[in-house]
């Protein structure tokens, strides 16, 4: 039995779900809508203020998709009710980013400035000239934006400069060394 996949979602006050037929789930919270369509061989019921997730076989298939689903709907009913965000710092000299309604304008060495326009339901944050917060409820979405801002210019291992997740270590390479 997956550990994960056996525990019920529960469903905090203020957010609803809704399942349709073909396993597409619909979770309506404080910060949005979400729906999403799972494997059509996933049982997914609720009952009461949760969402229970069976498999019909052990199938090492059905065994995969259980923890899956489960996880799935848990980041819908997260993402409705408190959001995700992912937070990005630029480490350089002369390196900055600014917001201008949905424009993300990042300035990082290079002979222009990079902009970046944020996609429905993602929204754009600079709480300092090297800081860039990305914010959401989709999960994935947030995380693939995230990593795209970060693949600009990835830190490079000498200097440790370039874009990097804020709690992200960066293993430092020595540099070369004289001849002795």
């Amino acid at each position: 039995m997956s550990r994960i996949g056996r525990l019920p979602v529960a469903i905090p006050a203020g957010v609803s779900v809704s399942i349709a037929d073909g396993n597409v789930v619909a979770v309506k919270g404080p910060k949005g809508e979400l729906t999403r369509k799972l494997h059509k061989d996933m049982v997914i019921k609720q009952e009461g203020a949760a969402v229970i997730v069976e498999r019909p076989s052990d199938d090492k298939e059905h065994r995969a998709l259980h923890g899956l689903t489960r996880a799935l709907i848990h980041n819908m009913v997260v993402g409705v009710t408190e959001g995700y965000s992912k937070t990005l710092e630029m480490v350089g000299t002369g390196y900055r980013a600014s917001v201008a309604g949905k424009e993300l304008t990042i300035e990082i060495g290079f002979s222009h400035p990079v902009k970046m326009v944020a996609e429905n339901g993602i929204t754009f944050e600079c709480p300092a000239q090297n800081k860039i917060v990305v914010k959401g409820i989709e999960k994935d979405r947030v995380g693939q934006i995230a990593a795209n801002i970060r693949k600009i210019r990835e830190p490079e291992p000498y200097l440790g400069k370039g874009i990097k997740y804020e709690n992200e270590h960066i293993i430092r390479k020595e540099g070369k060394s004289g001849k002795k």
